[in-house]
C-alpha cells in the first residue's frame, strides 16, 4: 500500500540497500552475458571532494544513460573511482599536521609523511562515494579504482617506461607555472588569472654608444613592464622588423640599467608596433612568451629568482657572467630580497638614476595559485615532459575522421585550436604524495628509466662497466649485493602530474595491463560525459593516450555539458556567496527532484540557472506522481498477466496507448540524442498533462461507475499507463520510481532490471528476447521481470481515438485560456456555439457534451451556420468555435485593458533595448546582467505575443 505522503528521505535510503543487496549495477551479470556491453568512466573526482553541483549535474546525466541502456538489455559497466589528486591531498594533509601540532612533512621524512597520507586516505578519503551514492548514482561500486591503486600505479609506470623508451618522454629545461609556496610547478588547469589593480612602468635602456641623457630621447630606448624586477634577467630589447622606428637600431645593444650588461636589440614579429612604445624587453627565463623569443634569437637564459620567489643573485653564473665591474654592490643588496620587496627597491633605484620615464596605473590579469593563493611565476627548471605534438597527431586525425564526435559539435573546434598548437606536456611535480617517477640517477647524473629499482641498476650497472668507470667483477659484486650497490643510483624525488595517471583512465580501471579480459570486453568505452574545462587536461589526454596504447579512441562519443550557474546566471562561487549545496537540496527536496531539476534544465550548449525554487517544483512533480500512484491504487487499478493495452476498445483507453507510444518514443530519442532536457520534458508533459490531467479526468467518470466492461478495461489501463511512466521516468528519478514499482503490485524484482518500454537488445523481438533470458538467467530476481509486463509496440498509433480525444483536449484547453485572459470567473457558465461544424465534429461534441462543458465551464454547446456577434472565434482542428461573450464581460473595457498591456510589453523591451544597445553596458556589466536584461526582454516579447494573440480573438467580438 502507497503512503499518504511522498517522503524521499524515508524511501531513498531504503532503495538504495535494496539495488546494493541485488547486485543491480554488477556488470557482467549473468543474465548480461551475451548482451551488448555498454561503458561509461566516470570522471574521477579528487579523494579530498565534496559533491559540488558540477559533480550532480555530470553525474546524473551519466546515470541517465547508465539506466536507460542497462533497461534496454545491455550489459553496463559504469565503472567508479576516485582521483589522488597529488597537491590537494598533500595540503590536506599537511594543514593536518599543523593543526595537530605534529612535525611537518619535511621533519617527518618523505616514507612517514607518505604513510599519514594513506592513513588520512582510509579514514577520510572518499566521501565523495558515498555523496554519490545519495545522489543515485548506479555505478557498479564493485569495481570502485583509486588512481594509485597497485594495478594503476603497474599501468603508470608500464606507460612511462615505454614512451621513455620511444623518445616521447624526456627531461628539458623549460619555463612552468611555478607556485612558490607550495614549491611545485603545476599545471594550467591550476592557474587562476585574476584581476589586478597594478601598474606599468616605462623604462628607459641607454643605447650602446650614447652618453645617456634622460632628456634626449635619442639615447634611449623605453619599454613597458608590468614586473620590473625581472628587467635584472634581461637578455634582449625586441623591436618589430617592420617598424621604421628602430629597424636601423636590430643588431645593435642597448646597456641594461643598473645591472650594465650589453644586450642586443632583435627584430621579432612577437613586438607590437601599436602598443606601448613599440619596444619590448625580452626576458625568457620569466616570461612564456619571451621565452619563445629567446629560443629564436638563441638568447640566453637568466633565471634571477629562487624556488621560493626570492632574488638568487650571488653564485649565479647565468647573471654574473659579462658583468661589469663594480657590480657586486647590487648583487650584494638584493640577493635573497623576496621578489616584491626588491620590485620596489629596483624602481626606486630605476629612478634615482634617471631611468624611470613614468608610471601609469594599469588593471591587469596576474596568474595565482588555485589552492596556494600567491602569484604565479613563470620559472625555467629541469622537469619531465610528455612530446604531446607528436602524440597529439593520431588523436587529432580521430576526431577530424569521426571516429571520435563531440557533443554539441561546435566543441570540436576548441578541441582542434589547442591540439593544432600543443606544447609539451610538464609532467613531473615537486611533490611527494603521486607516483613517483621510475627513473634513477647515477653517479654522474646519467639516468636511467626502469619499472622496477632492480632493472634500473641492471641497466646502471652495464651501462658503467661498458664505459670502465666500473669493473665487469665489480658490476657482477653489486649486482648480486645490494649492500654494495646502495646509494649507487637514486630515484628522481619528483612525482607524476595528476592528469598522467587520469589519461590512462578507461583501459587502467579494466585491467590493463595486467588482463586484458575486460579491456576487450569493455573497451572502448560508449561515452564520455564531462565539463569544458577539462577538454584539454583531461579528454584530450585520454585520446592520446588511448590511441597509442589501445589503438582506438577511448570513447566514440564526448558528451560536453554546460556549467551550473546560480538563478541570475552568475558563475557560482565561495567568495559571492552564491553556492548552491546540492546535499543541501537532497535533504530539501530529495534526489529525484534534483536530479530532474539538473536533466530538465541540461539543454545543449546552454549554462544551466539554477534556483531552489525549480528543485521545489520538480518535487511538486514528484508528488503528483505519487498522488497518481495513490488514486490508481484506491480506484483498485490493476494490471492483468495477460492484459494488452492494443486490444483496448474504450477509445479514451485507446488514446492513452497512443499517447504513451509517443512518449516512449520522444523520450527514448532524445535520450540517445544526448538532449536530455527534451527527454525530461517530453517525460514530464506526458506524466503531469496527459495522464495526471486529461487521462484520470476522462477515466474518473467509468471507474467511479458501475461495474462494466469498460471500467474493467480502465482499471486495468490506467494501471498499465502507469507502469510504462514508471519506467520511462526510472533513469531521471530512480527513488521514486523504484518504490511505487515496488508497492503498486505484488512484483518479484526491481525496477531498474525491468526491460524498457521500447524493443531493445540489439534489435531483437521481444519473443527473441524472453527466450534468451528465460534460458540464460537463473538470477530469480531477474527472469521473472526481464518476462513481466509487456510493453507498447513501439508503432502503436490509433489515430482515430488521438482524433477523438485531441478534439475534446484542444478545444477544453483553448476555452480555458480565453477564460483566462478575459479573467472570467469559474462561476460563470458561458455558452459555445460550432459554427459551420462538419458531420463529425458534431457528432464527436454531442458524444462529449457532458465532459466538455464540466471542465470548460460552459453552460450550453450548440451549433451554428456561422459564428454569433459579439462572439470570440477560436479554431479547433481546422473548424471555428465561437465563445459569446457579449453580455458576459465588457468587451470595451477588456479592449482597453489589453491596449494597456501592450503599451507595457512594448514600454519594457524598448526600455530594454535602449541597454543592449549601448557598448559601454554590454561591454562593462557583469555578463549575468547582461543575460538577465536579454531574458526581461524575451519575456516582454512573449507578452506582447500573448496580447496581441488575444486582441486579435477579440476584435472579432467587438
Amino acid at each position: 500500500m502507497i503512503e499518504k505522503n511522498y517522503q524521499p528521505a524515508d524511501i531513498e535510503v531504503r532503495i538504495a540497500a535494496a539495488w546494493e543487496a541485488a547486485g543491480a549495477f554488477k556488470a557482467g551479470r549473468a543474465d548480461r552475458v551475451d548482451a551488448e556491453p555498454y561503458t561509461i568512466v566516470i570522471p574521477p573526482p579528487n579523494v579530498t571532494g565534496s559533491l559540488h553541483m558540477g559533480h550532480a549535474l555530470n553525474n546524473t546525466l551519466q546515470d541517465i544513460l547508465c539506466r536507460f541502456e542497462r533497461m534496454r538489455g545491455r550489459d553496463v559497466l559504469w565503472q567508479p573511482g576516485t582521483d589522488h589528486a597529488g597537491i590537494a591531498t598533500q595540503m590536506v594533509v599537511e594543514r593536518q599536521l599543523m593543526e595537530r601540532k605534529e612535525p611537518g612533512r619535511r621533519d617527518m621524512g618523505r616514507e612517514k609523511f607518505l604513510e599519514r597520507v594513506w592513513q588520512w586516505k582510509a579514514e577520510s578519503g572518499g566521501v565523495i562515494v558515498n555523496q554519490l551514492k545519495r545522489l543515485g548514482a548506479s555505478c557498479d561500486w564493485s569495481r570502485e579504482r583509486f588512481t594509485m591503486d597497485e594495478g594503476l600505479s603497474r599501468a603508470v609506470v608500464k606507460v612511462f617506461v615505454q614512451l621513455h623508451r620511444e623518445g616521447l618522454i624526456y627531461k628539458d629545461k623549460r619555463l612552468v607555472n611555478w607556485d612558490p609556496k607550495l614549491l611545485t610547478a603545476i599545471s594550467d588547469l591550476e592557474v587562476q588569472q585574476i584581476e589586478v589593480k597594478g601598474s606599468l612602468w616605462h623604462l628607459r635602456y641607454p643605447l650602446e654608444g650614447k652618453v645617456f641623457d634622460p632628456e634626449d630621447p635619442t639615447t634611449f630606448i623605453v619599454v613597458a613592464t608590468t614586473r620590473p624586477e625581472t628587467m635584472l634577467g634581461d637578455s634582449a630589447v625586441a623591436v618589430n622588423p617592420e617598424d621604421e622606428r628602430y629597424v636601423a637600431l636590430i643588431g645593435k645593444h642597448v646597456i641594461l640599467p643598473l645591472v650594465g650588461r650589453k644586450i642586443p636589440i632583435v627584430g621579432d614579429d612577437y613586438s607590437d608596433p601599436e602598443k606601448g612604445s613599440g619596444a619590448v624587453k625580452i626576458t625568457p627565463a620569466h616570461d612564456f612568451n619571451d621565452f619563445e623569443v629567446g629560443r629564436r634569437h638563441n638568447l640566453p637564459q637568466i633565471s634571477i629568482l629562487d624556488i621560493e620567489g626570492r632574488l638568487a643573485l650571488d653564485g649565479n653564473e647565468d647573471y654574473l657572467r659579462g658583468l661589469p665591474e663594480g657590480s657586486a654592490q647590487l648583487v650584494e643588496e638584493l640577493h635573497g630580497m623576496e621578489r616584491f620587496a626588491a620590485r620596489k627597491s629596483i624602481v626606486a633605484r630605476l629612478e634615482d638614476f634617471g631611468f624611470l620615464e613614468k608610471i601609469e596605473p594599469n588593471t591587469h590579469a596576474v596568474p595565482h595559485g588555485d589552492r596556494s593563493g600567491v602569484v604565479i611565476e613563470p620559472y625555467l627548471t629541469d622537469q619531465w615532459y610528455v612530446d604531446a605534438k607528436t602524440m597529439a597527431q593520431p588523436a587529432i586525425a580521430a576526431v577530424r575522421s569521426g571516429a571520435t564526435e563531440f557533443v554539441p559539435k561546435n566543441w570540436e573546434k576548441t578541441y582542434f585550436e589547442w591540439m593544432d598548437n600543443i606544447q609539451p606536456w610538464c609532467i613531473s611535480r615537486q611533490l611527494w604524495w603521486g607516483h613517483q617517477i621510475p627513473a634513477w640517477y647515477g653517479p654522474d647524473g646519467k639516468v636511467f628509466v626502469a619499472e622496477t629499482e632492480e632493472e634500473a641498476v641492471g641497466h646502471a650497472l652495464g651501462y658503467y662497466v661498458e664505459q670502465e668507470v666500473i669493473t665487469a667483477e665489480q658490476g657482477h659484486d653489486m649486482a648480486l649485493d645490494p649492500a654494495l650497490r646502495e646509494g649507487f643510483i637514486t630515484r628522481d624525488e619528483d612525482v607524476l602530474d595528476t592528469w598522467f595517471s587520469s589519461a590512462l583512465w578507461p583501459f587502467s580501471t579494466l585491467g590493463w595491463p595486467d588482463d586484458n579480459t575486460d579491456v576487450e570486453r569493455y573497451y572502448p568505452t560508449n561515452v564520455l560525459v564531462t565539463g569544458f574545462d577539462i577538454i584539454f587536461f583531461w579528454v584530450a589526454r585520454m585520446m592520446m593516450m588511448g590511441m597509442h596504447f589501445m589503438k582506438d579512441v577511448p570513447f566514440p562519443t564526448i558528451y560536453i555539458h554546460a556549467l551550473v550557474r546560480d538563478e541570475k546566471g552568475a558563475k557560482m562561487s565561495k567568495s559571492k556567496g552564491n553556492v548552491i549545496d546540492p546535499l543541501h537540496l537532497i535533504d530539501d527536496y530529495g534526489a529525484d527532484a534534483l536530479r530532474f531539476t539538473l536533466s530538465a534544465m541540461a539543454a545543449q550548449g546552454r549554462d544551466i540557472k539554477l534556483a531552489p525554487q525549480r528543485v521545489e517544483g520538480y518535487r511538486n512533480f514528484a508528488t503528483k506522481l505519487w498522488n497518481a500512484c495513490r488514486f490508481a491504487e484506491m480506484n483498485e487499478c490493476a494490471l492483468p498477466a495477460d492484459f494488452d493495452p492494443t486490444k483496448a476498445t474504450e477509445v479514451v483507453n485507446r488514446w492513452i496507448a497512443h499517447e504513451t507510444a509517443r512518449a516512449t518514443r520522444e523520450v527514448t530519442e532524445a535520450i540517445e540524442a544526448y538532449r536530455f532536457n527534451d527527454a525530461a520534458g517530453a517525460a514530464y508533459r506526458f506524466v503531469w498533462n496527459v495522464y495526471c490531467d486529461w487521462y484520470l479526468e476522462l477515466a474518473k467518470p467509468v471507474m467511479m461507475g458501475e461495474d462494466s466492461p469498460a471500467k474493467t478495461e480502465t482499471r486495468a489501463m490506467v494501471a498499465w499507463a502507469r507502469d510504462e511512466i514508471l519506467k520511462l521516468l526510472h533513469p531521471f528519478m530512480p527513488f521514486i520510481t523504484e518504490e511505487l514499482w515496488a508497492v503498486t503490485a505484488a512484483r518479484t524484482g526491481l525496477l531498474a532490471l525491468t526491460p524498457w518500454p521500447l524493443k531493445s537488445r540489439c534489435g531483437l523481438t521481444r519473443e527473441q528476447e524472453a527466450l534468451i533470458i528465460a534460458t540464460a538467467s537463473s538470477d530469480p530476481l531477474v527472469a521473472p521481470i526481464m518476462l513481466g509486463d509487456p510493453a507498447v509496440v513501439p508503432d502503436f498509433k490509433d489515430d482515430a481515438a488521438e482524433a477523438e480525444i485531441g478534439w475534446v483536449v484542444d478545444l477544453v484547453t483553448a476555452v480555458r485560456s480565453v477564460r483566462a485572459e478575459m479573467n472570467i470567473t469559474p462561476a460563470t457558465l458561458t455558452p459555445l456555439v460550432l459554427a459551420g461544424a462538419s458531420a463529425e465534429t458534431q457528432a464527436r461534441a454531442l458524444r462529449w457534451s457532458d465532459v466538455v462543458k464540466r471542465l470548460a465551464r460552459l453552460g450550453d454547446i450548440s451549433f451554428a451556420d456561422r459564428s454569433p456577434d459579439g462572439a470570440v472565434q477560436l479554431l479547433i482542428r481546422g473548424e471555428v468555435v465561437a465563445l459569446p461573450l457579449k453580455g458576459v464581460i465588457d468587451l470595451g473595457a477588456e479592449q482597453t485593458r489589453l491596449e494597456k498591456e501592450l503599451a507595457k510589453a512594448e514600454a519594457d523591451i524598448k526600455r530594454v533595448d535602449a541597454k543592449l544597445s549601448n557598448e559601454k553596458f554590454v561591454a562593462n556589466a557583469p555578463e549575468e546582467i547582461v543575460e538577465e536584461e536579454k531574458e526581461k526582454r524575451a519575456e516582454a516579447v512573449a507578452r506582447k505575443e500573448k496580447v496581441l494573440e488575444a486582441m486579435q480573438r477579440l476584435k472579432g467580438a467587438v
